[in-house]
C-alpha cells in the first residue's frame, strides 16, 4: 500500500525547487510572500500576487541564458505566506520587519513578494537595524511621498515618505505625483528620475547608479513598467519603462553596488493576464541572479 505521506503534494516552492536547493539551512535566498492589500483604493487584488508569482515560477527555465548559469543552485527557500493583520497597516509593517530582521540575522538575502507597497517599509526598517549606510532604489510610476493618505501615515501612497525618514531614496520611473509631493521633493532637494513623455527621458543607467550609496535595497513597484508590458497593477500609468530598460538598470546596479535585498509589489493579477505574472516571476529570478551570483 502506498505510504500515507506520499499522497500529498509537496509545499509549493519558488521555481518548483526541492531539497537540497530549497532547504532553509543552506539557502542563500529567502523569499517572503506577503498577501496584503489593505490600503489600496482603486483596484484591489494585490494580495493575490505572491501566490500567483510562485505559481508562475514553476514554469521558469532554471538556466539563465544571459548569466549562463543555473541561478537556483545558490539555494532559494520559500517561506510560508505571512499571516495578514487587518487591525492596521502599521501592525502589518511591523510583522514584515520582524520576519525580515530574523532572516538578516541568519545571513539570508531577503526577497519580499507583495502585496501592496506599504510593506516595503518593514523591510527597510529591518535593514536599518543591521546596516548603517544604505539607500533605497525605488522603481515606480508614483512618488509615494504623501505624509498621510486616507487617514493613515502607513498607506502605500506614503511608503517612501516614511522610508525617507530612515535613509536616502532614489526614485526612477516616476510619472505621476501630487502637488504636496512636488513641494516635498523641492524642500528636500530630491530630484527623481522622472518620465515626462517617454522612458527616453531617463538618463543612462550608469548615471543613475552614480547617485546610489554603496549598499542598496531595491523596491520595485511593477507599475514602473509601461502598461503595454505590465497592465495588471493596482494603479497603471502610461509611458513607462520596458523589460530591457529595467533589466539593464538592475544589472548596472548589481555590477557596481551591493544589493541588500529587494521586493516586488503592486502586481494585481488578472484572470487573463498570465504574461504579467510570469514577467514578475522571471524578474525576481533574474534579480536574484544579478544580486547574489559572483
Amino acid at each position: 500500500m502506498e505510504k500515507f505521506e506520499n499522497l500529498f503534494l509537496p509545499p509549493q516552492n519558488f521555481a518548483g525547487l526541492t531539497s537540497p536547493y530549497s532547504d532553509f539551512s543552506t539557502a542563500r535566498v529567502a523569499i517572503l510572500p506577503v498577501p496584503y492589500d489593505s490600503t489600496t483604493e482603486w483596484r484591489s487584488g494585490t494580495r493575490h500576487a505572491p501566490q500567483a508569482i510562485i505559481d508562475a515560477s514553476q514554469y521558469l527555465e532554471l538556466y539563465d541564458i544571459e548569466l549562463n548559469q543555473e541561478i537556483y543552485k545558490i539555494g532559494i527557500h520559500t517561506l510560508r505566506s505571512l499571516q495578514p493583520s487587518f487591525d492596521s497597516p502599521r501592525i502589518m509593517i511591523e510583522r514584515v520587519r520582524n520576519v525580515a530582521r530574523e532572516l538578516l540575522k541568519q545571513g539570508k538575502f531577503p526577497v519580499m513578494l507583495g502585496g501592496e507597497h506599504s510593506l516595503s517599509l518593514g523591510m527597510v526598517q529591518a535593514l536599518k537595524q543591521k546596516v548603517n549606510d544604505f539607500c533605497v532604489l525605488q522603481l515606480d510610476a508614483h512618488a509615494d511621498l504623501r505624509d498621510k493618505y486616507l487617514d493613515t501615515k502607513y498607506s502605500h501612497a506614503c511608503v517612501m515618505r516614511r522610508i525617507h525618514e530612515i535613509c536616502p531614496v532614489v526614485q526612477v520611473g516616476v510619472r505621476s505625483l501630487s502637488q504636496e509631493e512636488k513641494l516635498f521633493l523641492t524642500k528636500n532637494k530630491m530630484t527623481p528620475f522622472c518620465i515626462k513623455t517617454s522612458s527616453a527621458d531617463l538618463p543612462p543607467a550608469e548615471d543613475i547608479v552614480k547617485t546610489l550609496s554603496d549598499n542598496v535595497y531595491v523596491s520595485i513597484d511593477l507599475d514602473v513598467f509601461d502598461p503595454s508590458v505590465v497592465a495588471s497593477v493596482g494603479t497603471p500609468e502610461p509611458a513607462g519603462m520596458d523589460w530591457h530598460e529595467v533589466l539593464h538598470l538592475l544589472k548596472c546596479v548589481s555590477s557596481n553596488k551591493r544589493i541588500l535585498g529587494f521586493d516586488l509589489v503592486e502586481l494585481c493579477p488578472g484572470a487573463d493576464d498570465h504574461a504579467a505574472v510570469y514577467l514578475a516571476a522571471k524578474l525576481a529570478y533574474k534579480l536574484i541572479g544579478y544580486a547574489t551570483l559572483p
